[in-house]
């Protein structure tokens, strides 16, 4: 996957942000994977409320897998979107997020799992601080398509 610096989080917040995740994870008595943790506002820089962390494990396009955690806090939301390409599996190892999947919104908490096939829209919003694993097709450029406008290009990243 090509660069995400335009959509990602920096200074002096994305330090804030990642002392107040690593305290979460601590507390949660988790390990993370030793990558470099991307703190995603979208291009929106509204990081405390349309946001989210992500712990890439794997990316792999040619063997046809993706593995990353998804960290929320309470009330940060990843932006509604759908992917024409990617399928992914959500399955949430701490805390809760209310799922939006079309015009259906579901409160999910620690343990469920939840397929997301390619076309459909989808969000979610930390009910407190929140981890999922995200196990999926490769993400790749130009496969992300949100709602909302603003986001990348005409909304596609």
């Amino acid at each position: 996957m090509s660069s995400l610096d335009d959509f990602e989080q920096q200074g002096p917040e994305r330090e804030q942000a990642l002392a107040r995740l690593h305290a979460q994870i601590a507390e949660w008595g988790l390990a993370m994977p030793p990558v470099e943790p991307i703190l995603l506002h979208f291009g929106l820089h509204r990081f405390r409320e349309i946001g989210e962390t992500e712990f890439w494990i794997a990316n792999e396009t040619e063997h046809g897998y993706c593995g990353k955690f998804l960290f929320v806090f309470d009330g940060q939301t990843c932006p509604y979107h759908h992917h024409r390409v990617k399928h992914e599996t959500f399955f949430l190892v701490r805390g809760s997020v209310v799922m939006k999947v079309g015009a259906e919104e579901r409160l999910m908490s620690a343990g469920a799992v939840l397929a997301m096939p390619p076309g459909t829209g989808h969000s979610f919003t930390g009910q407190g601080p929140a981890l999922i694993l995200e196990v999926s097709m490769p993400s790749i450029r130009q496969d992300s398509f949100f709602a909302d406008s603003e986001i990348g290009e005409e909304g596609v990243i």
